[in-house]
């Protein structure tokens, strides 16, 4: 257990001490060192397991996430040390709003790990709360009216979501209840999955219809992705690419966890066909909505909103191969969205905007940037031999394998999403530069780290991860 308290502590600590630096460039370094702290603790779970307690567990599903999320945090950290610095010389933060950043970098990297270890379902969802209201103040931090209306609108549909998300918890507490008795038992995952089956059904298939709305508009699935677009457009890029490649992740890792009790109790209603409505309807918005968008962090939140739809549509189908699929989907889209958000931060700050008219010519005018974009845009798009495009046919085999007429919206919607994103691709990377000019000031060493991850994934997955898988879609059941 001491390894699951380090995990926790570190951020809480690094938090309080940043809070109080006042050098700010001091204090960008720091950060990242405690989020590499972090991600040490967390990698020393995949080598010892520590038994699990009444309120945190590891297990097999989680432990993956865990030491995904710390080290994406980390890589996003040491982008984002060089890459905030440079918002303070353009004058768009100040050294107080940046002490401020950091100890809420921080904040919410202990809120996402305590929602994932969390053996308790009011726990988990205080982790999500917590995430989420971190998220809502860093996303205004430019005190701009458009970054503050995004964040209000952030704050206001997101706690809307986790209200519901609240209420549906209650009611699993109080279908656990009459089986396990008062008390903190009858919320331990552990003693939930255990004694599912033995749950009244009607309570369960009622919380799961609030879960599913409350914890979908934290995941983004349509139509309660209104706040996504709005909150990657005007919060800091690293903070988008935190988002996208973790928090949404954190928010489906719960809705999993209660589809996962509802598979063990027979007379519940099956969740695959509302996560696949949910899932189908986000990749179709989705893949229509990135042909408008003219701002290219919007853009990619559109895609954000689409990739997640294809994970809720894969563990709606189901099945050993479908689960597999998203499971790897998952942390393939979490390295490949945060490494073109890298991308993005640094075409934003030498072009001094984030619209894509003002964009062109990067692999002329910046030929490592330009590149990195283009591989970060080719891999996102599902195209070989990228991870993804791994991930993607594992998807498409499994729905035509299960509900051959479900691979037909599905293939359209991938199709639709390819083609715009090829479009915004070479209006930006190809061509005459356009637009200003600046040195980058930000180190491209993550961008092309987790770009090269994906790529290796795409050709060769070690065996231990395979089996590791394979073991996590089979306790996600059918």
């Amino acid at each position: 257990m001491t390894q699951i308290v380090a995990i926790l502590i570190i951020p809480l600590v690094a938090a309080l001490v940043l809070a109080a630096l006042p050098w700010h460039r001091f204090a960008a370094w720091l950060n990242a060192l405690a989020s590499f702290s972090t991600f040490l603790a967390a990698s020393s779970l995949l080598y010892a397991r520590p038994e699990a307690t009444i309120l945190l567990f590891i297990d097999d599903f989680n432990v993956y996430l865990v030491v995904l999320t710390t080290f994406v945090a980390f890589t996003t950290s040491w982008f984002s040390a060089s890459y905030i610095e440079h918002e303070v010389e353009i004058k768009r933060l100040t050294p107080a709003s940046l002490r401020f950043y950091h100890a809420m970098y921080q904040v919410l990297t202990f809120a996402m790990l305590l929602a994932l270890v969390a053996n308790n379902i009011g726990l988990m969802w205080v982790g999500v709360e917590a995430a989420t209201l971190t998220t809502v103040v860093m996303v205004g931090l430019y005190r701009t009216r458009e970054s503050l209306e995004a964040a209000w609108k952030y704050f206001i549909l997101g706690s809307v979501g986790i209200a519901l998300a609240l209420f549906g918890t209650m009611l699993v507490y109080l279908a656990a209840q009459s089986v396990m008795g008062e008390g903190v038992e009858a919320l331990a995952w552990t003693g939930l999955q255990a004694r599912a089956a033995s749950f009244d059904p009607a309570l369960l298939n009622l919380a799961f219809v609030f879960l599913l709305v409350g914890y979908g508009t934290k995941v983004g699935l349509a139509p309660l992705h209104a706040w996504l677009p709005d909150a990657h457009a005007e919060g800091p890029t690293p903070i988008s690419a935190v988002l996208s490649g973790l928090l949404l992740n954190v928010a489906l890792y719960a809705l999993l966890r209660y589809k996962m009790i509802l598979a063990g109790n027979e007379g519940a209603i099956t969740p695959g066909p509302l996560m696949l409505a949910m899932g189908t309807s986000s990749l179709l918005l989705a893949g229509l909505m990135l042909y408008r968008r003219r701002d290219i962090k919007r853009m990619f939140a559109y895609s954000s909103i689409e990739h997640m739809g294809i994970i809720a549509f894969t563990f709606g189908i189901g099945g050993p191969l479908a689960n597999f699929a998203g499971l790897l989907h998952m942390a393939l889209h979490s390295l490949t969205k945060s490494a073109i958000f890298f991308a993005v931060g640094h075409i934003s700050q030498v072009k001094g905007s984030q619209k894509l008219a003002d964009m062109g010519g990067l692999t002329t005018s910046h030929p490592a940037l330009g590149w990195g974009f283009v591989l970060g845009v080719l891999s996102i798009a599902g195209l070989p031999p990228m991870g993804l495009f791994m991930s993607e046919f594992l998807v498409v085999t499994s729905a035509m394998a299960r509900q051959p007429w479900l691979a037909v919206p599905l293939v359209a919607g991938l199709a639709l999403a390819f083609g715009a994103l090829v479009l915004r691709l070479q209006q930006v990377a190809f061509g005459a530069p356009r637009g200003q000019s600046a040195p980058i000031s930000a180190s491209l060493v993550p961008l092309y780290l987790h770009l090269g991850m994906v790529f290796v994934a795409g050709l060769w997955l070690p065996r231990p991860l395979v089996v590791w898988f394979q073991n996590v879609a089979s306790l996600l059941g059918g």
